[in-house]
């Protein structure tokens, strides 16, 4: 499969999670993403400048490319994982970490305010506190981690020969 076939391909799915998507066609595709968000954010430093405080630019088109391509990359790693015989919502595992990262550190920063209210010492609770949190965003980064690259490993397998769960290969 050719770069605009992949990129033709792709964007014509746009919300097509069902079917089987060869590794060509993904990496072709995900190509595609990176090279056009590199020229948009450098049309972006020319266009929109850049923020004189903080020293970066102004991500407009690269934000509005990159939110409007989120649905085809979706669509085609969930497809890509069908292709190697596993499902697709394992595509989600790594976001599935982070929002549960999230409301765990959001619950304990409210469980230790809590406590707070009802100690003499307050100033003793922080330690402790910084303790846990520290060592949770660190086991929570390597987990990350982890799932990251297991996500890389199965987008790169090759496609399962003959017919799997999700339907014919494509060729």
């Amino acid at each position: 499969m050719r770069f605009t076939d992949a990129v033709k391909k792709c964007l014509g799915n746009y919300v097509t999670f069902s079917g089987r998507a060869q590794r060509a066609e993904y990496w072709w595709f995900v190509l595609f993403v990176v090279l056009v968000s590199i020229v948009t954010a450098i049309f972006d430093g020319f266009v929109f400048g850049v923020d004189p405080e903080t020293g970066e630019s102004r991500q407009v088109l690269t934000s509005l490319f990159q939110l409007s391509v989120a649905l085809p990359m979706l669509a085609a790693g969930w497809r890509r994982l069908h292709d190697t015989g596993r499902p697709g919502w394992y595509l989600l595992l790594p976001l599935a970490l982070s929002v549960a990262s999230l409301l765990v550190l959001l619950s304990g920063v409210a469980a230790f305010s809590v406590l707070e209210q009802g100690v003499e010492n307050a100033d003793a609770l922080r330690g402790p506190a910084a303790f846990l949190g520290v060592s949770g965003l660190i086991a929570v980064s390597v987990l990350q981690l982890i799932l990251s690259i297991l996500m890389i490993w199965w987008l790169t397998r090759p496609s399962d020969n003959g017919e799997n769960a999700y339907g014919q290969p494509v060729f």
